[in-house]
């Protein structure tokens, strides 16, 4: 967490939560808060950056076993990846369009190459 906030200029002095769920779970939420009836990899929940809350963070382990599997990651790659995507939701950045898409995971894979580059310092 510490590289991705580094590189987008956030203090290091902000909470967040992060929920691993099952399918039925983040189905219900991303039904109650989207309107998508239909379970997803990832939901984030931005609440107040000014005082120190970045936000909650919902991680689906069932979806992400099957997103690994299909792309030939590992459930380690797949949970990083789906954390730095709903991270940088809670900062701001959204991925409604192609363009939108790309610069988030431009900027993810950064996080990635740097904390490959350090001595093990934390997403």
């Amino acid at each position: 967490m510490s590289a991705l906030l580094a590189s987008e200029n956030v203090s290091s002095a902000v909470e967040l939560s992060l929920v691993f769920s099952d399918d039925p779970f983040i189905h219900a939420l991303n039904r109650d808060y989207r309107g998508k009836d239909k379970p997803t990899d990832v939901l984030s929940f931005p609440q107040e950056l000014e005082m120190g809350m970045l936000g909650d963070l919902v991680i689906s382990v069932p979806t992400a076993e099957r997103q690994a599997q299909t792309g030939g990651r590992s459930l380690e790659e797949e949970l990083e990846w789906l954390f730095l995507h709903g991270a940088l939701h809670l900062l701001g950045y959204e991925d409604d369009t192609d363009e939108q898409a790309e610069e988030m995971n431009v900027r993810a894979r950064k996080v990635l190459e740097r904390r490959a580059g350090s001595s093990g310092d934390s997403v």
